[in-house]
């Protein structure tokens, strides 16, 4: 199988920045923390004009329908009788005004209880006389209707309502949507300005988790981020000596420890000793040499591997079993089916093979079996799976987290096999190095099932 194609670059020199507009996060609770009190502070304020510009409001509108009501009673009496039937006809075309006869029988709804009303009533009243009736509705006709009298006739005059409205309520809908818009953008500016310094804060604290060594954070702007950004940039230089000095001490072990243990090697081949002694101490020194190896790869630091490409899984894991030697404790049976090509490094796909093999060498025979019967697949399964299952006793699934920490055994009668309980904790670190999830899935009696997921793509 060819491989998919990839970028080839380190995965500890980029790391994925965290989202800044996913759920949860503080951007969207900073900005609807900001949005409602932007619309709670708008709706304070609207309630807050309308009770204050009410009265002035009202005033003026009734100073309004006063003079509508004196200018046509004075153009109804000055004006030639011939030609009054002419003036209402040019008042209703060109003014909007209608003049009726006010009779007996006519049908008056009483003006709504609103405050607005209220007050245009009082002062209209006060201006024309007590005798003087408003209604919003006349014969089942619609519009503003005040009476007047002519010597002992009254009438009506009648004008559209909205005549007395100083702004539409339209346009006072319109305004306040363009005030709650112009805020929520502020409210956006505001949220990306508070989380800009956090989100970048966290990238840098995924891209230390990740083995990767984050742009120094800038040390700008309010006193605690400044702070913060001191102190975490400070906290990097740290770690990066922390495994300076790690790589120097883990150099010291593996040239001090594994040079006499290969001077004993060579005393035991030298001296005279019988044939179940020397291959009790061989097995005794390739014992400790294995736990210095298991030591070494668990401690060596998240970013000291390099060599990532791509790296078709199937055939890779194809090739590890093929080139096994023969061990009459385990019997693999491998199952591959074709994949995209992961983002990987070949040694240490190898080494995670290799381990989870050998776990399943020791742990994973059936009770009674010559052999450990072991499987292993390779497929596609939101992501590429490399998962290796045995038929052993199995581990109850309370257990299964606990197999991943260092120097752990469940049973502690397997303390004299070789290795010092960090196989499983190995491979978690190169799943953490390689951006794959391990999973250990088991039953007590249902043998124990070992997934990695990798993902798709190169990690960016």
């Amino acid at each position: 199988m060819r491989p998919a194609p990839h970028r080839v670059h380190s995965p500890q020199a980029e790391t994925q920045p965290v989202a800044e507009w996913g759920p949860g996060g503080v951007f969207w609770r900073t900005f609807f923390l900001i949005a409602i009190l932007i619309g709670a502070s708008l709706g304070s304020w609207y309630q807050s004009f309308r009770v204050l510009e009410r009265s002035p409001r009202a005033q003026q509108a009734a100073q309004l329908v006063v003079s509508i009501v004196n200018l046509t009673r004075s153009a109804l009496i000055n004006s030639d009788p011939d030609k009054r039937r002419a003036l209402l006809l040019d008042l209703a075309q060109n003014e909007g005004i209608r003049i009726y006869s006010l009779e007996q029988d006519d049908q008056i709804e009483a003006l709504p209880d609103e405050p607005f009303l209220g007050i245009l009533e009082r002062y209209v009243r006060a201006k024309l006389g007590d005798d003087t009736r408003l209604s919003l509705k006349v014969n089942g006709q619609a519009g503003l209707w005040v009476s007047f009298t002519i010597d002992d006739d009254g009438y009506w005059v009648a004008f559209d309502p909205t005549r007395l409205e100083n702004i539409p309520k339209v346009q006072w809908l319109g305004w306040g949507a363009v005030a709650l818009a112009l805020s929520m953008v502020g409210a956006v500016v505001i949220s990306r300005l508070i989380n800009l310094p956090l989100r970048r804060l966290a990238t840098a604290a995924v891209a230390i988790g990740q083995g990767a060594r984050p742009e120094p954070l800038p040390e700008a702007g309010p006193r605690e981020i400044r702070q913060a950004n001191a102190s975490f940039n400070a906290m990097v230089a740290d770690l990066e000596q922390i495994e300076a000095d790690r790589a120097l001490l883990l150099a010291g072990i593996s040239h001090d420890l594994r040079t006499p243990l290969t001077r004993l090697r060579l005393e035991i081949e030298l001296n005279p000793l019988d044939a179940a002694t020397r291959e009790s101490m061989s097995a005794d020194v390739e014992q400790m040499d294995v736990i210095i190896g298991q030591f070494l790869d668990y401690a060596r630091p998240l970013n000291a591997i390099g060599g990532f490409g791509a790296i078709a899984l199937g055939p890779l894991v194809e090739e590890i079993v093929a080139g096994m030697a023969p061990n009459p404790d385990l019997e693999v049976t491998v199952t591959c089916t074709p994949t995209e090509a992961i983002y990987g490094q070949r040694t240490e796909l190898t080494r995670v093979v290799l381990n989870l093999l050998e776990n399943a060498r020791r742990y994973g025979r059936t009770e009674g079996a010559a052999r450990a019967e072991v499987e292993i697949r390779v497929y596609e399964d939101k992501g590429i799976v490399l998962e290796v299952r045995d038929h052993g006793p199995g581990v109850a699934p309370e257990q299964l987290e606990r197999l991943k920490r260092p120097f752990t055994r469940l049973d502690t009668a397997r303390s004299q096999a070789n290795g010092a309980g960090l196989g499983l904790a190995i491979i978690e670190r190169i799943a953490q190095r390689h951006g794959a999830r391990f999973e250990l899935h088991s039953a007590p009696g249902q043998g124990l099932t070992a997934r990695l997921v990798f993902p798709r793509e190169a990690p960016v």
